[in-house]
């Protein structure tokens, strides 16, 4: 029987809705060995995920996603795994990253406050958000508010009506320099979620190429935003460029059809892969300076 884990985990500190610690407990339940705490932007959850993970006997893997751009792609993402999450360089970065954050959550609910003033209903306070939020605010909080309000059915009918006519764009960094930084605090670069980058497979490719020149060192290979051929094809990908594949649910908590662990198409992923990225990581600690692995 496979020894399973999930690469890709959602706190309340970025847009999940459960705190690092429960996020362990689940996983504890469902027999999974380790998982990331990969929120955006921001570490200030793994310390409490650490915590639960030693008493619960789940291995927790320090991580983060980043938002970055490469070219005229915009919103791509990319995980960083077993850095230092306490290195004040990263921590002062993030936190530039947290203040836009919260900057960036504000315009939202002020855009979709006027159109609900426009509909002769009562908007929304960013405030009881946040205490919703219990951390960074993050558009499906705004989307749990609107449904609570009874301004939508459920989170797509959230997102359609609101969050994405009442968007505002992130901030992003470039690609090299997200990668460049992950590595710098010791961590392992990974191309998250890559067929929403593109589904054209040629021109992902040509990406992926792209960001191996720049440092990247693997690619999340199981995930919920492709099929089954689509994972064949990004495995392929990964042999032919000598990259890790890693793999994840993306669980933020508010998805029907996604569990920690698991996902769509029977998505589950192997014990092993979170040691190949955790060699790599080891490797470049004990390698000479000046040098690269």
């Amino acid at each position: 029987m496979m020894t399973t884990i999930d690469l890709h985990v959602h706190s309340n500190y970025s847009d999940g809705i459960h705190p690092p610690a429960h996020l362990v407990k689940m996983a504890a339940e469902r027999g999974l060995v380790a998982i990331a705490i990969a929120d955006h932007d921001t570490v200030d959850g793994i310390d409490e995920a650490l915590v639960a993970g030693a008493r619960l006997g789940v291995e927790v893997i320090p991580a983060v996603e980043l938002s970055v751009e490469h070219g005229r792609y915009r919103d791509m993402h990319i995980l960083g795994y077993h850095l230092d999450h306490r290195d004040p360089r990263l921590v002062h970065m993030l936190a530039e990253f947290r203040t836009n954050r919260d900057i960036r959550g504000r315009a939202i609910v002020d855009k979709i406050n006027r159109r609900l003033t426009d509909g002769r209903k009562s908007p929304l306070s960013y405030d009881e958000v946040l205490n919703l939020a219990g951390g960074a605010v993050g558009r499906p909080h705004i989307g749990r508010m609107l449904i609570e309000r009874g301004y939508a059915r459920n989170m797509e009918d959230a997102f359609r009506r609101y969050l994405i006519p009442c968007n505002v764009p992130k901030l992003y960094i470039p690609a090299g320099d997200a990668i460049t930084e992950i590595r710098r605090a010791g961590g392992v670069a990974v191309l998250a979620h890559p067929m929403t980058v593109s589904d054209d497979r040629q021109v992902l490719r040509g990406i992926v190429s792209e960001l191996v020149a720049l440092g990247l060192d693997g690619i999340e290979v199981f995930n919920n935003m492709c099929y089954k051929d689509d994972m064949l094809s990004l495995e392929f990908l990964c042999r032919e460029s000598g990259l890790l594949m890693t793999g994840g649910s993306d669980f933020h908590g508010f998805e029907d059809d996604v569990e920690i662990g698991s996902g769509r198409g029977g998505l589950a992923v192997s014990h092993r892969l979170a040691e190949a990225v955790k060699n790599l990581a080891e490797s470049r600690r004990i390698t000479p300076p000046g040098s690269r692995t």
